[in-house]
């Protein structure tokens, strides 16, 4: 149980955090957007090529290991005649504790590459004797209104197909994560919440973030990051206590990606760490040593 909330947590997290607690202050924006500066290609936080991967790390009394790994890449192709991004964002345990707990979570997401909107987002899970399959289409143009057609599995509840609610601050898991790179921080004032809106199964979701200022972070294997760090209150269930703050550490330079994160769970801490990335934008200037 725990090894599938770490890894399901750290694919969360990267994909900016679908764990928040709800009941949104909507102080920041309006209608769930989050403030962003320009979406146009030319001035978003990354490019086409873009890789990350992170350790997956799990905590509590004598044990400290890693449990697993994740991974976050990005690259441009045609969707439907028109230039896209496509996202792949794939997590997983270690081959040693796949023994305990083998679990896979693959979450693909098509979005336009001038102003992330998004067209297409898949979610593949697999957690022990647990799958999940979703299959999101953006009907953008409908003759009746904008939804989400949703073609959603659970092996505990079996295939349905739902409509969502759809309207331009609605995202699945990884645009969310790619639009929050983009954020304005002119117009973001600490300790304020400030919500955003996803999608995800046969739901969506008012979540929030919280900007709590700037640190400079030591990352284990990595090294020394200027960062921004951002939080928000963890839902309370079998495996989050919901009532720490969930911590995300994001570099401090024009690329925003992030660096660590650091989540309680009841029994020990979940955390993960960035371990590579290749292919930024920009320098990456928030680097201050190994």
């Amino acid at each position: 149980m725990f090894l599938r909330a770490i890894i399901s947590l750290a694919v969360a997290v990267i994909c900016c955090i679908p764990v928040f607690s709800q009941g949104v202050v909507n102080a920041g924006s309006s209608g769930g957007c989050i403030p962003v500066r320009s979406v146009s290609e030319d001035s978003l936080a990354y490019k086409s090529g873009e890789r990350f991967t992170f350790t997956i790390h799990y905590e509590w009394g004598a044990i400290d290991s890693d449990v697993g790994w994740a991974s976050v890449g990005i690259d441009t192709v045609r969707f439907n005649g028109q230039k896209a991004f496509h996202c792949v964002v794939y997590g997983r345990t270690t081959r040693l504790y796949d023994f305990f707990f083998k679990v896979r979570e693959d979450f693909q997401s098509w979005f336009t590459a001038d102003g992330i909107r998004p067209l297409r987002f898949t979610r593949n899970t697999s957690e022990g004797k647990y799958s999940a399959r979703n299959t999101y289409t953006y009907m953008w143009d409908g003759t009746d209104s904008t939804y989400i057609d949703a073609d959603v599995f659970t092996s505990s509840s079996g295939q349905r197909y739902v409509r969502l609610p759809l309207d331009r601050c609605t995202y699945d898991l990884p645009s969310l994560f790619y639009l929050a790179r983009n954020i304005d921080m002119s117009r973001v004032e600490q300790d304020v919440k400030y919500p955003m809106t996803f999608a995800i199964d046969d739901d969506v979701y008012n979540v929030y973030f919280i900007y709590r200022g700037k640190e400079r972070k030591k990352v284990r294997g990595f090294g020394t990051v200027n960062t921004m760090k951002f939080s928000a209150k963890l839902l309370s269930g079998n495996v989050f206590t919901g009532e720490e703050d969930l911590s995300v550490w994001i570099s401090d330079d024009r690329n925003r990606i992030p660096v660590l994160f650091e989540a309680p769970i009841l029994v020990g801490t979940a955390s993960g760490r960035i371990e590579s990335c290749s292919g930024l934008k920009y320098p990456f200037e928030s680097f201050v040593r190994k």
